[in-house]
């Protein structure tokens, strides 16, 4: 009874996050959703409470897996920083950069000055990420391979270098030019340069 009950709630995300993707949080609806189910919105609400709070697990849910797959690239203790960064910069591009990964965010930016959705997102999302990444340059930093700055604030600028020039025309509908693995190789050279102790 459980496998069915879990299969049912990931349907029902699945088929949510598409919708929420084709039309957005606004005019998506509980019943358009069970519609496309086959079901009841009195079985929408028994899973969960609120638009709301569907939106947000469809978001996540959408994310989460392969997002922690990106930052579990970082526990490689045996690797140099540098091959690690640029394997770590590949993955995080391809990961925001898919066609998927693009449509979610343009939806969640576009609701997040709405209501406090956008924020709550972001938290269980982006910011826990590169949390995670904050605290893999503190260990560089305990190991005397970064320089003894606020960690956030390290892995904030690694993010910038990595996206520069890359991720906003793709959100925008416009082509990158240049090759990924060249312009992470670029942002980890600019992030090492300012940041290596040696």
């Amino acid at each position: 009874m459980r496998l069915k009950t879990e299969m049912r709630r990931e349907a029902i995300l699945e088929t949510a996050t598409q919708l929420f993707q084709e039309v957005g949080y606004e005019r998506a609806s509980m019943a358009e959703i069970s519609a496309r189910m086959g079901g009841s919105k009195a079985t929408l609400y028994n899973y969960f409470r609120s638009k709301d709070e569907l939106f947000a697990a469809a978001m996540f849910n959408a994310i989460e897996t392969q997002g922690q797959q990106v930052v579990d690239m970082l526990d490689a203790p045996n690797d140099d920083v540098r091959t690690v960064l640029q394997r770590f910069g590949e993955a995080y591009l391809r990961f925001i950069t898919a066609p998927e990964t693009l449509a979610i965010t343009r939806t969640a930016i576009a609701e997040g000055a709405n209501s406090k959705l956008g924020a709550s997102l972001y938290a269980r999302g982006p910011m826990r990420a590169w949390e995670e990444v904050a605290a893999y340059v503190q260990q560089l930093q305990d190991r005397g391979i970064l320089a003894a700055t606020d960690p956030m604030l390290i892995a904030i600028h690694l993010k910038g270098l990595l996206e520069a020039g890359y991720v906003e025309p793709l959100l925008w509908g416009a082509k990158t030019k240049g090759k990924m693995a060249a312009s992470v190789a670029d942002a980890v050279d600019v992030f090492l340069r300012a940041y290596s102790v040696q």
